[in-house]
């Protein structure tokens, strides 16, 4: 008869915590469940594709399969906007920051400046984050892009939800959102002119994306009770 040797790790009632991960780990480990399945053929492997995307077009390129996880590319790549001989694809009403934004999601996860879980403080942060009141990995690193025709700075985390939108990335959508919330110090004028591009360029039936404005608002009330021109902004915003 054999007798066993009962070791700390075989006891009952301990259990070993997971280790928790970053939202970007999370990101990436969905991105990569998808790229190990991709719809034709190796991702590293698959066609390189060129895009020109601006008015003063600057040229990016991506592996076919990777574009293909947006449904906006995997139809583009079909159609119209796709010339099928030089293998590329024209957008030209898009930013370049802002598809590079979008590029880099689509191969890491995520996009700068990143978001990560700081175990001191026991929440998500923003690398880089200037953060002149100790809040902790919330600043405004990179907070604003100037869009032509805006008429002013806008929320880039906004701007990058939006085309979100148009790319039918609802994972890139519910992120942008989340690291929006950790931006803090915005002004009255931004955060008014990000709702009204946020609201022209999303459905009306977007009811997150306005529940978010709305709490946005509300948490910068001092803000709009400091500004001397509160009536004259919630005017324009309102318009």
């Amino acid at each position: 008869m054999f007798k066993r040797s009962f070791h700390s790790k075989d006891r009952a009632g301990k259990s070993v915590k997971p280790s928790k991960r970053s939202f970007r780990d999370h990101q990436k480990l969905k991105m990569q469940q998808r790229l190990d399945s991709p719809p034709v053929g190796s991702t590293l492997t698959s066609p390189i594709i060129t895009l020109v995307v601006g008015h003063e077009p600057r040229i990016f390129a991506a592996h076919e399969n990777v574009l293909s996880l947006s449904p906006f590319f995997a139809a583009a790549l079909k159609g119209q906007f796709y010339e099928s001989a030089a293998k590329r694809v024209a957008l030209p009403d898009e930013d370049p920051q802002i598809f590079s934004c979008v590029l880099e999601y689509l191969y890491k996860g995520d996009y700068y400046p990143r978001m990560f879980f700081n175990k001191r403080h026991a929440s998500f942060e923003l690398e880089d984050a200037q953060d002149p009141q100790n809040l902790g990995g919330r600043g405004c690193v990179e907070s604003t892009v100037d869009i032509p025709g805006a008429g002013g700075a806008l929320l880039k985390d906004t701007v990058i939800y939006c085309a979100a939108e148009r790319y039918g990335l609802d994972e890139l959508k519910r992120l942008a959102l989340r690291k929006q919330g950790l931006q803090s110090g915005i002004t009255v004028d931004v955060i008014l002119r990000s709702a009204r591009y946020a609201y022209d360029n999303t459905p009306d039936s977007d009811s997150k994306l306005r529940a978010h404005y709305l709490a946005l608002i509300i948490r910068s009330r001092k803000t709009f009770k400091r500004s001397g021109t509160m009536q004259m902004e919630m005017e324009i915003g309102g318009s």
